[in-house]
């Protein structure tokens, strides 16, 4: 009768089977312990990215904090500026203002955003304009002028005007600074 359980009885076959069970569990245990180095070590990789991520994101933080107080100080500065700022799309609506512009113009903000600035050339300086506002955008360079403001044929004041291109050439910056004190020379 054949069978193919091990005859413990046999000193040779027991000492095979045993060192066989051995060997089994030697590899297994060894396999554990890859495993674990291996469980380890992620651990650890995961454990410092966590770390280096929480770096960056202070660094974000701080970055965004730096980005925050610039603003608020550059648009302290743009709003209170004692020039006036526009910033107006290629067809003359004003895109943008500050509030020295605003008080130059006699409007209130909101409705000068979106209105064209040309409209707010005095009669007798709006081909002053046009040609200085069409050099602007053909010349590449920054241009000047002096026009009086004024609609409905009443003029506001007399302001130099510095113009330059932004934004690849779609909008136009414009300073203004009221110069009626000095008189109407050109």
């Amino acid at each position: 009768m054949i069978t193919d359980e091990p005859d413990f009885t046999d000193p040779r076959e027991l000492r095979i089977h045993a060192e066989k069970l051995l060997k089994e569990k030697e590899e297994k245990a060894e396999k554990d312990k890859e495993n674990e180095a291996d469980v380890k070590k992620l651990l650890h990789e995961l454990q410092v990215h966590q770390i280096e991520l929480n770096m960056q994101n202070e660094e974000l933080r701080l970055a965004y904090d730096r980005a925050e107080e610039a603003l608020k100080k550059y648009t302290l500065l743009f709003d209170h500026a004692p020039m006036g700022y526009l910033t107006l799309e290629s067809d003359g609506s004003i895109h943008d203002l500050n509030h020295t512009a605003t008080e130059l113009l006699g409007e209130r903000r909101f409705s000068l955003i979106n209105s064209n600035f040309k409209l707010y050339i005095s009669e007798e300086s709006r081909s002053t304009f046009g040609d200085f506002f069409t050099r602007i955008f053909t010349s590449h360079k920054k241009e000047s002028c002096k026009v009086i403001l004024g609609y409905d044929h009443n003029p506001l004041c007399l302001v130099y005007l510095e113009g330059i291109l932004i934004e690849n050439d779609n909008k136009c910056l414009l300073t203004m600074v009221d110069v009626s004190q000095y008189g109407n020379t050109k």
